[in-house]
């Protein structure tokens, strides 16, 4: 009995020490940024989302239509919903915004990235983990609910 208990034991140490290493390793990361202008592919791995990855049913999310032109800026606007959501951005050029967001148990670190096309009156997300295999759907939630709370804040404003 014992030695089950001491072999559990080790086992869930060195899971959370595994955890804690790939915590501190995604803090070393930064965001992508633009190839060629538009945003990087997600890699063949679950914990990435885009919708600048058109026909591939993994990753591919439908980008966001801007408001009319009567509308605000939309980098404003974006700016603001990145802030309510908790994210904190890194880097801003022309109409591309990379934010990062920390979970709050271990602190890994995931990016959003956000690019205006205003030719085709789009804004394109992009949001992965730095670090691991799968993220249990949380990089599309986020991506979801910017969608939604950019199209409340861009009514509004």
């Amino acid at each position: 009995m014992k030695t089950v208990f001491i072999t559990v034991f080790l086992i869930v140490a060195a899971g959370i020490l595994l955890m804690l290493v790939l915590a501190v390793l995604s803090k070393s990361g930064k965001p992508p940024g633009l190839v060629a202008g538009k945003l990087s592919m997600c890699p063949d791995k679950p914990n990435c989302v885009s919708s600048e990855q058109h026909g591939d049913a993994l990753h591919y999310l439908e980008p966001v239509a801007l408001q009319s032109a009567a509308s605000p800026d939309p980098l404003t606007v974006i700016k603001g919903v990145i802030a309510d959501m908790g994210g904190v951005i890194q880097e801003q050029d022309g109409g591309y915004i990379a934010a990062t967001f920390s979970s709050p148990v271990f602190g890994f670190v995931d990016d959003l990235e956000v690019r205006v096309d205003p030719g085709e009156r789009l804004v394109h997300m992009r949001s992965a983990s730095r670090v691991g295999y799968g993220d249990a759907g949380v990089n599309r939630k986020r991506v979801e609910r910017f969608r939604k709370l950019y199209a409340e804040k861009a009514a509004v404003e």
